[in-house]
């Protein structure tokens, strides 16, 4: 058994960012960062857009941010998540500085501050079109100088220890679930192990693969919300799963290349198969309305003229910028023939990011002990029923700080060590046939994307459920039988938060933010956070 007083699980901006300030707090401690690849392949590095915050005083201010975030939120965000994430933001950005992040600047030297969709001033701070690549490079350089953090990558964590696994009835009710840990798949043994801490964070990430088209790749399966659920912790909001109106429409590609909102931003134009600018149609905020508005005014277009897709325009934005801004973007549309200077750019919504997840406090603390959770695996209460774009790299590095606080106000390094059964394989055998996990995959996305995507109803929600339950019994009879896979695990995984999204929105009896029923279109006062 690996014993550890800090287990990171997930390396994205989240993780590395408590792994950082903990390890730096206590020099002599050890920290350990999972991850299920390599470092550097978290969803943190495939967010384009950029980060947001109050950053020019002079026509800024926090109570304008404040209030985007809250009118995209929809009437479902915790006021105070709101206001921690926004006025702590600026001084998590300055220290992402100082680790090295270069963030782009104009002429003068200012930093260059895009717009984005909801957002009433420019206030993006970004590195061209891949600011999560840059934020991430700079955390991990940052954690190679760090001597007393391991990063262990190829190993999938498979569950959390808690009672549970020592012979004890944990159910929701129990009051002191307690985290000693984890039971993982080292990839290079193919052996499962066990990993003791004093205090665990889950930084796993999204789930956006539980849909057929995603902007998420391939291992944002939900890792970490389905543990938690496993382990009777509280999971709230999953039925708000966004939508990003512009992937780059590609047949059978997956995942789906990202057009960032923040070429709206710069004057990029919505038009439909006649030509026609139709978000204005929509709502008075046009092209850089929130993004739920966006993808269900996509969606209303393309199901209107049967087509699979819209067009962005951007022939009219001068060149020069263009490619300084968005040189991948360029490079990639170059790559199928398509010069954004000359031609429309083919767009469809995708899956994109769960506002809903893990249910935490304003310390990142979640409903088991010594296990905090933040980046996008936590609902801490910031993005109610629709995220603010460009906001979650703001909200992960505020809330990994707020954990790294609460870490060291209530760390005990004097706590026992609790004695943890070793994995029980008894009975299990070598999995004969491949496909009944590929094609279960398939089955499951093909489901959540036919019955559960923008614009649901009830009779597809009951028809999802069903099908759902069959794939459940499916595999956890196979889960039983076979020994632990990565691929099985993930499906398992998906299947769990196929299963939280659809019951949130059978219990959501209206239409809010990102979750539309067309049979309960009028929101409801009555109706807060839903919990499971």
């Amino acid at each position: 058994m690996m014993q550890t007083d800090f287990l990171v699980i997930g390396s994205g901006i989240a993780g590395l960012t408590y792994a950082i300030k903990v390890a730096r707090q206590y020099p002599t401690k050890k920290v350990i960062v999972i991850t299920k690849t390599q470092a550097d392949e978290t969803n943190t590095k495939y967010a384009q857009g950029g980060v947001a915050g109050v950053w020019d005083a002079a026509r800024d201010s926090f109570e304008k941010h404040i209030e985007d975030t809250l009118i995209a939120g929809d009437g479902l965000c915790n006021p105070r998540a709101v206001e921690i994430v926004v006025k702590e933001g600026p001084e998590r950005i300055k220290e992402l500085i100082e680790y090295g992040a270069r963030f782009d600047k104009d002429a003068k030297g200012n930093y260059a501050l895009g717009m984005e969709g909801g957002h009433s001033e420019h206030r993006i701070l970004h590195h061209k079109d891949v600011t999560g690549k840059e934020m991430e490079r700079a955390l991990l350089e940052t954690l190679m100088t760090t001597p007393n953090i391991e990063l262990v990558n190829h190993c999938f964590v498979v569950d959390l220890i808690t009672q549970h696994h020592m012979g004890y009835l944990v159910t929701k009710s129990t009051q002191d679930i307690t985290c000693y840990g984890v039971y993982v798949l080292n990839l290079r043994t193919n052996q499962i192990e066990k990993i003791a801490a004093n205090a665990t964070l889950l930084a796993s990430g999204g789930c956006g693969q539980v849909y057929r088209t995603t902007t998420n790749p391939r291992i944002a399966t939900g890792d970490g919300i389905a543990m938690v659920y496993r382990a009777k912790g509280r999971i709230e909001n999953m039925e708000f799963i966004q939508f990003h109106p512009t992937a780059l429409y590609e047949p059978g590609v997956s995942p789906s290349f990202l057009i960032t909102e923040a070429v709206r931003g710069d004057g990029g134009i919505l038009r439909n198969k006649e030509g026609e600018a139709f978000m204005p149609r929509y709502d008075e905020r046009k092209d850089l309305a929130p993004r739920d508005i966006v993808a269900r005014a996509i969606d209303s277009e393309m199901k209107r003229t049967g087509t699979e897709h819209v067009w962005l325009d951007c022939r009219h934005m001068d060149k020069e910028k263009f490619i300084h801004h968005f040189p991948n973007i360029y490079e990639k549309c170059l790559s199928l023939g398509i010069d954004p200077m000359q031609h429309f750019i083919p767009v469809a919504p995708a899956a994109h990011y769960s506002c809903g997840g893990i249910k935490t406090d304003e310390w990142a603390c979640t409903s088991i002990q010594h296990l905090y959770a933040c980046g996008e695996c936590a609902s801490t209460g910031l993005h109610g029923a629709n995220r603010l774009a460009s906001n979650s790299l703001l909200e992960a590095m505020v809330f990994a700080h707020r954990a790294f606080l609460h870490t060291v106000a209530h760390y005990n390094e004097n706590a026992p060590v609790v004695p943890i059964p070793d994995w029980n394989a008894s009975g299990t055998t070598d999995p004969k046939e491949m496909i009944l996990i590929t094609q279960s995959l398939k089955e499951l996305q093909q489901l959540m994307s036919d019955y559960v995507g923008i614009v649901r109803n009830d009779v597809r929600l009951q028809r999802a459920m069903k099908r759902l339950d069959l794939l459940y019994e499916e595999t956890e009879q196979l889960y039983e039988t076979t020994k632990v896979s990565p691929q099985l695990c993930e499906l398992r995984n998906l299947i769990t938060v196929g299963y939280l999204v659809v019951k949130g929105a059978q219990f959501r009896k209206e239409s809010r933010g990102l979750h539309f029923n067309t049979d309960h279109p009028a929101k409801s006062a009555l109706l807060q956070n839903i919990t499971l």
